[in-house]
């Protein structure tokens, strides 16, 4: 994990960036899927992740 953008709590809009993850040298971001809230952040800046692991939960 690159950067972690946002944190729980904070009311975020479709679209909004995250989390910033690093693969291959390259970074991709993950962004929001819809509008709500971050209700859970289960990553930390310097996490290593998984495939399929969920990273930010958006209520």
């Amino acid at each position: 994990m690159v950067r972690v953008l946002a944190a729980e709590g904070d009311p975020v809009t479709a679209g909004q960036p995250l989390v910033v993850l690093e693969a291959m040298k390259m970074e991709h971001t993950v962004a929001a899927p819809v509008d709500g809230t971050v209700a859970e952040l289960r990553v930390a800046q310097g996490d290593q992740v998984e495939t399929g692991q969920v990273l930010v939960v958006v209520a």
